[in-house]
């Protein structure tokens, strides 16, 4: 860990970003609820790519949150931008899942993620299906609103469920043969749309299996984290790779892992 940040400093982040977190993701929530059709402003990064209001001034919110606490850290938003610093950067994504969000999908939550010399040190994620905040310090192991969650004991492929993830930035094709070759193998699968939920289902043992080619580091870091100090295996490029460019991310039930290996073969992980 830097020096500049002992494990006071990170546990007193963590805090915050817990309660931050679930202000946010909450507020969030009844923003949604309480909006008449049309009032999310919803406008169109790229095809199904969308950008609401409602990501706008919870990213705000997020930052101001964050920064009034440790005002010296730096913070690279989905919506507002920004680099990482030679310190402590916060990673956000304000909406993880802003598609299922915009059409009242629950699947979705609150990504804070703060990382520390090139290593991912804390992951909170709020769950609002749930309304539960998922949270991992480094080395600390995982939990959901206090308690510890562990990944599946899942031996027998044909007992798995895995969450499979698609990017337009990569083949669809690709897509189609790997679900394939799971389902041959017995497992069933489900494709839902928001990174950082998917997986913490993996964290908590609901999944044995998520995957995505591509993703954006605010989409996949405090997700990660959360399933690797729950007992999954993980499987990334490195994070400084993925703040500058995103990239693929995998995390399964270890029960599994020769299921899985070919995965890590394709990435060259």
């Amino acid at each position: 860990m830097n020096t500049a940040f002992d494990t006071a400093a990170i546990r007193a982040r963590a805090e915050v970003a817990i309660i931050v977190a679930l202000e946010v993701g909450r507020e969030t929530a009844r923003f949604r609820h309480d909006s008449a059709p049309g009032s999310l402003a919803v406008e169109n990064k790229g095809l199904q790519d969308f950008v609401t209001i409602a990501d706008r001034r919870a990213e705000q919110a997020i930052s101001d949150g964050l920064l009034s606490r440790f005002p010296d850290d730096t913070f690279m938003g989905e919506e507002s931008g920004g680099r990482s610093g030679e310190g402590g950067t916060w990673v956000v994504d304000p909406i993880d899942g802003t598609t299922n969000y915009i059409r009242g999908f629950r699947h979705w939550g609150v990504s804070i993620a703060f990382v520390v010399g090139g290593k991912v040190e804390i992951g909170v994620v709020y769950d609002a299906a749930g309304d539960k905040v998922f949270h991992a310090v480094r080395g600390g192991g995982a939990f959901k609103d206090g308690l510890p969650v562990h990944a599946a004991a899942t031996v027998d492929p044909a007992n798995a469920l895995v969450i499979l993830g698609h990017s337009r930035k990569t083949s669809f094709d690709d897509y189609l043969a790997l679900s394939r070759r799971l389902h041959e193998r017995g497992m069933d699968y489900r494709r839902m749309g928001a990174a950082a939920i998917d997986l913490v289902r993996v964290a908590e043992g609901a999944a044995d299996l998520y995957y995505e080619r591509h993703l954006n580091a605010w989409d996949m870091l405090a997700g990660a984290l959360i399933a690797e100090e729950a007992g999954a295996v993980v499987a990334m490029p490195p994070v400084d790779r993925l703040l500058a460019q995103g990239g693929p991310v995998i995390s399964y039930s270890p029960g599994l892992a020769g299921e899985f290996a070919f995965i890590l073969d394709i990435e060259g992980l």
